[in-house]
């Protein structure tokens, strides 16, 4: 995201199951992208790592940062370029600073989580529950899930590419017209990670807004 505001979030922040009948005819190799990315839901209980993305709609957007999560629904994820901006969740409520405007934002997680992209690495449970996943084969080195929300979402679909056991590309497609692509490096698997890591504390002089 171009720093991301909450209206984008809410499509991304994700956050990317098994599809019965889909699985049912698929070979062993086919199924392993599906296998890898459950895999991945249901043993990294906390994560931290870092983050490329380009929103590509009628113009091109890059920005890039870090993230850290704790399942469920628990993440930090921050913006360092082009400019600063922080995304933080205790479980509940969804904190979107922006250092440039000294403002603070804040909504209610909510439900939305189950059915975004950002259940991939924030939820928690059984991933079929919020989306239909197939899988899309292999391309550039990686073996791509398609996902589509069960209901309603901001999303059209998902695709996700399996990397070494962990999401490493992820692209949306949403209703606006917009394909946002994500590239994720240097993963690391269940770190300690503070409570307070998903607690944000304005800095002085910063509004809030709801």
């Amino acid at each position: 995201m171009q720093a991301i505001k909450y209206s984008n979030i809410t499509r991304t922040v994700a956050s990317f199951g098994v599809a019965l009948s889909a699985v049912c005819l698929m070979t062993n190799a086919q199924a392993g992208a599906i296998e890898d990315l459950q895999s991945f839901n249901s043993n990294f209980k906390t994560a931290s790592g870092n983050f490329t993305q380009q929103v590509k709609g009628k113009t091109t957007k890059s920005s890039s940062g870090s993230f850290t999560f704790s399942r469920p629904g628990k993440f930090r994820w921050t913006y360092t370029s082009p400019y600063e901006q922080v995304l933080v969740s205790d479980g509940k409520t969804l904190s979107i600073y922006d250092k440039d405007l000294k403002q603070v934002t804040k909504r209610s997680l909510g439900s939305a989580i189950g059915s975004s992209p950002a259940a991939v690495l924030f939820g928690s449970g059984d991933l079929s529950k919020n989306f239909t996943l197939t899988d899309a084969g292999e391309r550039d080195g990686r073996n791509w899930v398609y996902a589509k929300p069960r209901g309603q979402s901001s999303f059209e679909s998902v695709n996700i590419g399996m990397k070494n056991g962990v999401p490493d590309a992820v692209v949306l497609f949403d209703n606006f017209g917009q394909t946002t692509i994500l590239f994720f490096s240097g993963f690391q698997k269940n770190p300690s990670v503070p409570a307070s890591t998903f607690v944000f504390t304005p800095p002085a002089g910063t509004r809030t807004s709801k």
